[in-house]
């Protein structure tokens, strides 16, 4: 399952005192689920810019508590840096990494500005994706006149903040205003090139980049930049939206770079970049040897382009991520000028939780943890995990077939097969370990104080709610293990004739799963107080089973065939 994430690059009006930075961060920090991913305060600018990462809802608090720790100890009043900037916490965007979209961002902005200005009383702008206007949309617009222009800007129709609008007053003249927003994640690239030419380099970047390059007299490249009626400048625009870029030379490597700024990853993905990149560099005699991420990269931005280059070779995309992120890196050469490695730069690796999972350890592992005397994991964590073994030779069988010599023609159909296939086994390996979070749970009402009459009802309330999670949980196992059916229907009766048996025993490993999840159903079920849900429940693992056992008859009578051909 896709987790929920998102990024929050708050700026503080100061760069020098290490005790306020400090606290700030200790602020953030202090919210569970947290990741705090850079911390870079600037002298001369006199401010901090702080990377944090985590789960929407935490990240939003975490937001909220460093805005209010830098109101307490920043004056503006008091404030001088070389940077623009309008408040002790200047601006805030947040940033959807997986699991979140733009729109969420923004609302979760929206919200998270109200509250800054309801209950700190600090004016807050919002901008990007959660601007209420689109010239708000910019932020030098909401900042324009930086903290010296408030007195003017607030309470005057037009300019004032979109929350906390008042007649400046002392408080706002010691917080400053605030800008709030979201926007899409920003990849900072270079492509590397063949040439030391920092001027054929910006020619590229210049062909590319969404700004173009100005149109000049005559057509010719020393010809007078022509202007418009205005006085402005006429652009002729490059072919990537979203994009920012300039050629340069870089002494490290000895070599010249087109480096890139994509700023809208939706208009512009990475491995369009790429191509864009390397067809402009070719026109003008020059090859893209590799390419350089600077900092962070989500994994999408990645997985997006492995599936690509895998689909120009007509390969099936049903493959461990690891394996397409491979392929990405390959592809594009990541990894040319010095070791790509992934755990390091993108970002959902970098704060995925490390504790031990039942889904991390080795086959032997697994086996001797269960095998313990220890309750958890049982067959409830069983039950998912064959599941995830039927999904995955469903998956292995699509591969092998879309590489079938001969088959060629039909590649895409059994890639979209795999990528069903890869999407259950994800499901159901989730689902190895929450079954063991759901007994745990239960495990976890025992230790609850059971005193007073209060005590007792608050225990038998969260024991109910308990037993109830652990009943849903094999039920969701039940219903994924039987999706995993038709994808191994069709491969006994399409797939590669060959791997005809392994499409068997994933029909025999799907059928142990809903079984298996069933007797988890029935025996958590029993629990509940709520016997009309209790009831429910259970006549739905029922009737997956009758299914299941339908299913598993009808396939293995395919697969049998096929064998005695």
């Amino acid at each position: 399952m896709q987790t929920r994430l998102i990024e929050c690059v708050p700026n503080f009006s100061e760069g020098r005192d290490r005790a306020v930075i400090d606290a700030i961060t200790a602020a953030i920090t202090s919210v569970d689920n947290i990741k705090l991913l850079d911390v870079d305060p600037g002298e001369a600018t006199n401010r901090t810019v702080v990377t944090f990462v985590g789960e929407p809802e935490a990240v939003a608090e975490a937001a909220f508590r460093g805005i209010q720790k830098a109101a307490e100890l920043i004056d503006m009043r008091n404030h001088h840096g070389a940077h623009p900037r309008m408040g002790a916490t200047d601006v805030c965007p947040f940033i959807p990494i997986s699991g979140v979209t733009l729109e969420e961002a923004a609302e979760m902005s929206r919200a998270l500005a109200k509250r800054v200005a309801d209950e700190l009383g600090i004016p807050v702008y919002c901008y990007e994706a959660a601007a209420f206007t689109p010239e708000r949309k910019n932020l030098a617009v909401c900042r324009a006149g930086e903290y010296e222009a408030l007195p003017e800007k607030m309470n005057h129709e037009g300019k004032g903040p979109d929350f906390g609008d008042r007649p400046f007053d002392e408080a706002a003249a010691r917080t400053g205003a605030t800008t709030i927003g979201a926007r899409d994640f920003l990849i900072a690239v270079n492509f590397n090139l063949n040439t030391t030419s920092t001027r054929r380099a910006n020619a590229i970047a210049f062909d590319v980049r969404e700004k173009g390059r100005p149109k000049r007299e005559g057509g010719k490249p020393n010809g007078k930049p022509m202007k418009d009626e205005n006085g402005n400048t006429i652009m002729i625009p490059g072919t990537l939206k979203g994009t920012k870029a300039i050629g340069w030379f870089i002494d490290e490597y000895g070599i010249a770079q087109v480096s890139m700024n994509i700023t809208d990853m939706t208009a512009t993905p990475l491995h369009v970049a790429f191509d864009e990149v390397t067809r402009a560099a070719a026109a003008r005699g020059i090859r893209v040897t590799g390419t350089e991420i600077v900092g962070l990269v989500p994994k999408r931005a990645l997985l997006e382009a492995g599936r690509y280059f895998l689909h120009k070779q007509q390969r099936s995309t049903g493959l461990p991520e690891s394996e397409i992120i491979d392929m990405a890196v390959r592809s594009m050469g990541l990894a040319e000028l010095k070791p790509f490695v992934a755990d390091e730069k993108v970002i959902e690796y970098l704060v995925a939780d490390k504790s031990r999972k039942l889904v991390n350890m080795t086959c032997t592992e697994f086996a001797d943890t269960t095998a313990s005397e220890a309750p958890a994991p049982g067959g409830g964590s069983i039950s998912a995990y064959m599941g995830a073994l039927a999904a995955a030779l469903g998956t292995m069988v699509a591969n092998l077939s879309s590489h079938k010599a001969g088959w060629d023609d039909r590649w895409r159909e059994f890639s979209d097969e795999a990528d069903r296939g890869r999407e259950l086994q994800d499901r159901l390996m989730h689902l190895v370990d929450e079954d063991t979070e759901a007994f745990n749970r239960i495990m976890a009402v025992f230790s609850m104080p059971k005193s007073t009459d209060a005590e007792k009802a608050a225990r038998a309330q969260a024991m109910e709610e308990a037993t109830l999670y652990a009943t849903q949980v094999p039920l969701k196992t039940m219903e994924a293990a039987l999706e995993t059916f038709p994808l191994l229907r069709r491969m006994a009766q399409e797939g590669n004739p060959a791997s005809v048996s392994d499409a068997g025993v994933g029909v025999l490993a799907a059928e142990a799963a809903v079984q298996g999840a069933g007797l988890n159903v029935r025996i958590n079920a029993a629990g509940l107080k709520d016997r009309t849900e209790a009831d429910r429940l259970t006549s739905l693992a029922r009737d997956i089973i009758a299914e299941a056992e339908k299913q598993r008859a009808e396939i293995l009578k395919i697969v049998n065939s096929v064998i005695d051909k």
